[in-house]
């Protein structure tokens, strides 16, 4: 009896060991398929963090460049600075007065822009900008005009040095006037307006652009350079400026003096240009403000 209890027992715990085998194994089959699973989500999450992370940092450079493209987009919508301004509205009114100026016409390279340039540099006036427009018309006799950057432009007129029998010498001193004009900002004290002032490098973003504005200094830039010029106390500022420029060289002081004569004696006999002294007052007054004071004995 105890020998069929035991086989019994043997027969139990074999049962018992196969039943544990077979659970051990099953337990061990569902770790690993937990394990996998549970990789397996953790992957999915990090992939769904990635992406995320990646669509938040492309979100980002799109808003970015949204606000770049916003920014290059109101640039353009921007009025030139104040000195862009000058030299994009003289070159405007030279166009627009083309053919009052009479300036696009063929003729030959008379030196005068290398005899003005020495001049300067003679007078240590080094890397000045300036272009000099000669014009065919006797109507306009001469004028400066403010560009961008500092730079300079002369108008001359070729029948009224023609006219004078003007050397290059004499004509690089008109010019001298007429740097010394635009150095001390006679032509832009008076032709600059409010508006100008306060429209010059503003932007106009959302709104129509202010065209009154350059309407307005058309017509002051007109007014200065044909009706009203410079006053005598301008004249007188800029002929003893350049009178005592030139003391240090009286040859060329000299030439300064006779061109003054010569110009005051062609004006009184000539009724063509009669108009000048209105603009340059009186060049009978400049030679008694530069002549030397009479030695009393």
């Amino acid at each position: 009896m105890i020998t069929t209890f035991r086989a019994k027992l043997a027969f139990s715990s074999l049962i018992l060991s196969f039943s544990i085998l077979s659970f051990s194994q099953e337990k061990l089959q569902d770790e690993k398929e937990l394990e996998v699973v549970n990789f397996n989500s953790v992957r999915n999450v990090l992939k769904q963090d990635g992406l995320s992370q990646s669509s938040i940092e492309k979100r980002k450079q799109v808003a970015a460049i949204k606000k770049e493209q916003v920014k290059i987009d109101k640039d353009r919508y921007q009025y030139p600075s104040e000195d862009e301004l000058w030299g994009f509205v003289s070159e405007y009114w030279l166009v627009k007065n083309a053919q009052l100026l009479g300036w696009d016409f063929d003729k030959p390279d008379y030196g005068i822009e290398d005899s003005f340039k020495k001049m300067l540099e003679d007078l240590g006036y080094f890397q000045k900008k300036f272009k000099i427009l000669l014009v065919n018309t006797s109507t306009f006799t001469r004028g400066s005009l403010p560009g961008s950057n500092g730079e300079m432009i002369f108008i001359l007129s070729v029948p009224f040095i023609r006219a004078l029998d003007l050397s290059k010498l004499e004509i690089s001193l008109l010019l001298l006037e007429d740097f010394f004009r635009l150095q001390n900002n006679y032509f832009k004290d008076y032709v600059r307006t409010p508006k100008m002032k306060t429209l010059s490098g503003s932007n106009f973003y959302g709104k129509k652009p202010d065209y009154s504005m350059i309407e307005e200094l058309m017509k002051k830039y007109s007014e200065q350079l044909r009706t009203k010029g410079y006053n005598f106390q301008q004249q007188f500022d800029v002929t003893k400026k350049v009178d005592s420029l030139l003391k240090v060289n009286p040859k060329i002081w000299n030439a300064y003096y006779l061109m003054l004569v010569k110009m005051q004696n062609f004006l009184k006999t000539n009724t063509e240009y009669k108009d000048y002294i209105k603009l340059y007052p009186s060049p009978e007054m400049q030679i008694k403000w530069i002549s030397p004071e009479a030695k009393v004995l």
